[in-house]
């Protein structure tokens, strides 16, 4: 099977340590220490041994689910926010049809719960009354705002077409397998459900119930995920020397890089095919390593588009950036440049050229520029977007991610500070036992502009 690479040239240039020496002993610590307590439930590591462990019956499960859900509805809304979500969504958006899915077999997949905007709710509720379909709900406490408000507007749409009993046969809940709001519905009211493991934070859960429900549902082949995930899990363990392992390498690039001054990483891509891998990428990082005043700030990049708005910034701004390049190598399809006798937008140098090849010299271009400007450059090479090579691409992030945080010295599994907007906002929307912090926030908002806003 084809793998992903890593190479670290364009990076290594901007450096005058030998990452091996310096990070090797530190780098098969973490992982060893890891991998020592990865069946703890307190210390979130239930992801690392998951793709060798994952329960074959759980996949029958959700082979079997998919399959009738296929049979019997034409679109599918999937509810969550964050990891609960943005993981399935990654992968779901890399293998489907760019524009529109509804000339497969395979159900259309719609998305809510992810903000609290309106307008989007609204017109989501529109666009479904001529579906036929049901809802997959993912929330580990089923009390989280956004995806418990899009739930509740769903729930209450399909109640009133079809009645409870109907409606209940048409939602799936992904939830903890003992306790929590959802999960007491989910038993009430008799929805298909599965559990999230206890020992596994949000942003890690792709490779289980969280993402593979939703990618089976949409059609995707998530065993090859999963069987791409276990390769990946092999050759970065502790046993894997340091000059052999993808994920303590880059691991230790980016720590070099960010003891540099480099604070700033761009994930940049020339597919929009990796648009959500993207996003899944910002937070995995984003959520493991800012804490403590510390961390590498997330950001990503669509190339070429962006050249032509942040290209002039990356090539000569602050010299605080370093990219990672996902690179692929090769597509599906083969669309050439036409030729044509005038030649008046003078392309015909491209003519018969793919245009999956003209894409690739603009990278190799555009790379050599930003190096040459002083932009440190990461490549990870993927040889064709499947669901196996994406298996291996979300471990190595995951796998990297955990052993980057230790580095910085953080603890890449927790994210306190993510509480602090939700303590206001409760506040200000006068959520039971908010109430001393309503009024003291109260005195903080102007109450002329929240009037102006609202109404």
């Amino acid at each position: 099977m084809s793998q992903i690479t890593l190479n670290l040239d364009n990076a290594a240039s901007f450096i005058d340590t030998d990452l091996s020496d310096k990070y090797a002993g530190k780098t098969r610590d973490i992982l060893q220490k890891m991998e020592k307590n990865s069946d703890k439930a307190d210390e979130f590591l239930g992801w690392i041994d998951l793709p060798e462990k994952i329960d074959n019956e759980i996949l029958d499960k959700i082979e079997n689910t998919a399959r009738q859900f296929k049979e019997n509805y034409e679109a599918v809304v999937l509810v969550g926010i964050g990891g609960s979500y943005l993981g399935a969504r990654a992968v779901i958006h890399a293998l489907s049809p760019i524009f529109k899915n509804a000339y497969t077999d395979n159900p259309e997949v719609y998305y809510a719960g992810q903000n609290l905007d309106e307008d989007y709710h609204y017109e989501l509720l529109e666009e479904l009354q001529d579906k036929d379909y049901g809802v997959v709900v993912i929330s580990k406490s089923g009390t989280t705002t956004e995806p418990g408000i899009a739930f509740r507007l769903l729930k209450q749409d399909l109640e009133r077409k079809m009645g409870k009993e109907e409606a209940a046969k048409r939602i799936i809940a992904i939830t903890d397998a003992k306790k929590g709001a959802l999960r007491k519905l989910a038993d009430e009211e008799g929805y298909t459900s599965f559990s999230i493991p206890d020992n596994i934070g949000g942003r890690y859960s792709v490779l289980t119930s969280v993402g593979l429900v939703p990618i089976a549902l949409a059609g995707h082949n998530f065993r090859d995920m999963i069987e791409g995930a276990e390769n990946m899990r092999k050759v970065t363990t502790s046993e894997v020397p340091f000059g052999e392992n993808m994920a303590s390498q880059y691991a230790a690039i980016r720590n070099e890089l960010y003891a540099r001054g480099k604070v700033i990483e761009l994930f940049g891509t020339y597919s929009t095919r990796f648009h959500y891998i993207q996003e899944w990428w910002r937070q995995l990082f984003g959520e493991s390593e800012g804490k403590d005043g510390k961390g590498i700030f997330p950001s990503s990049v669509e190339f070429t588009t962006d050249l032509h708005s942040m290209g002039q910034y990356i090539q000569e701004g602050h010299k605080m950036i370093f990219e990672t390049i996902l690179s692929l190598y090769s597509t599906d399809q083969i669309l050439a440049v036409p030729s044509r006798d005038d030649d008046t937008d003078q392309l015909n140098y491209l003519a018969e050229k793919p245009v999956h090849e003209i894409n690739i010299m603009a990278e190799s271009g555009t790379r050599l520029a930003h190096v040459d400007g002083g932009v440190p450059n990461i490549t990870l090479g993927i040889p064709r977007i499947t669901a196996y090579n994406l298996g291996q691409l979300l471990y190595f992030f995951e796998k990297a991610c955990a052993i980057s945080g230790n580095l910085l010295g953080v603890n890449p599994f927790d994210q306190p500070g993510v509480e602090a907007y939700k303590k206001n906002m409760f506040a200000l929307l006068q959520k039971p036992g908010f109430e001393t912090v309503s009024e003291n926030l109260l005195k903080r908002v102007n109450p002329h502009d929240q009037k102006e806003r609202l109404f």
